[in-house]
């Protein structure tokens, strides 16, 4: 009981995805696998409003790199 307690407090949006374009911008924001409509709209929301990343390079150039990976919400 006290597992499952624990496991509600703290819900995983497994696959997130987005593109860090040539310019280091943070686009296209997806939400592959969602838990709840709520959460899901406000992990589109933090990765929209994430500042530049530094953008992949490739043979010297710079190139938009997709990046999937999770978001942890932790629920009080």
């Amino acid at each position: 009981l006290h597992r499952l307690i624990r496991r509600q407090r703290q819900m995983c949006i497994r696959d997130r995805q987005m593109i860090v374009d040539k310019n280091g911008n943070v686009t296209r924001p997806k939400i592959i696998e969602g838990v709840n409509p709520s959460l899901d709209a406000e992990a589109i929301r933090i990765t929209t409003n994430m500042p530049k990343w530094k953008p992949g390079m490739q043979r010297g150039k710079a190139v938009d790199v997709k990046y999937t990976f999770p978001i942890v919400f932790r629920l009080q």
